[in-house]
């Protein structure tokens, strides 16, 4: 069973079905997925996709979490998660998706905060990753912003990325 997070603005609870629709609509915007390769374009295989993902125990503390302003609790604002590096492993990535209505506000740093304090104190990693399409300047930005720094090229299904990564050192230091 993952936490629930509250911080200033946000409410962050596990993902469950019941917030399927709005991961579906989110993935549908070509914005938001601009920089992550998938099924977004074919419906079936979106919603599996999604379902495996909801549905998937990642291991003890580890999961999805959804995100909701307080002030409007209802409003599915996107989700953050912890999970082994692309479902599988060996490390532990952290990562977010926002609607494009809530960016630009500061959501994604905030949410993500908890999540990685839960992933030190917590679970009691010694290192987080994120990896990030070289494109993608505010995934770019938001994991500087967390203290996460490059460290290595790597690619998801194909195309570039850089591994970015931070320390429980690192994170305790900041």
């Amino acid at each position: 069973m993952l936490p629930t997070f509250e911080t200033g603005r946000l409410i962050l609870r596990p993902r469950t079905m019941a917030d399927i629709e709005d991961c579906f609509a989110m993935d549908r915007d070509p914005e938001v997925t601009k920089f992550i390769p998938g099924p977004w374009n074919d419906p079936k295989a979106h919603r599996l996709f999604l379902t495996r993902r909801i549905e998937a125990d990642f291991g003890n503390g580890l999961g999805y979490w959804s995100v909701f302003a307080k002030e409007n609790p209802k409003q599915f604002l996107g989700w953050i998660l912890l999970i082994p590096d692309d479902a599988v492993g060996p490390e532990i990535e952290i990562g977010w998706r926002l609607n494009r209505f809530s960016w630009g506000k500061g959501y994604t740093t905030e949410a993500a905060r908890p999540v990685l304090a839960h992933a030190f104190a917590t679970l009691g990693l010694d290192c987080v990753i994120a990896d990030i399409a070289p494109g993608n300047i505010a995934s770019i930005r938001v994991a500087e912003k967390l203290g996460l720094s490059p460290t290595r090229e790597t690619n998801y299904l194909g195309q570039p990325f850089a591994s970015y990564q931070i320390t429980r050192g690192a994170f305790e230091a900041e």
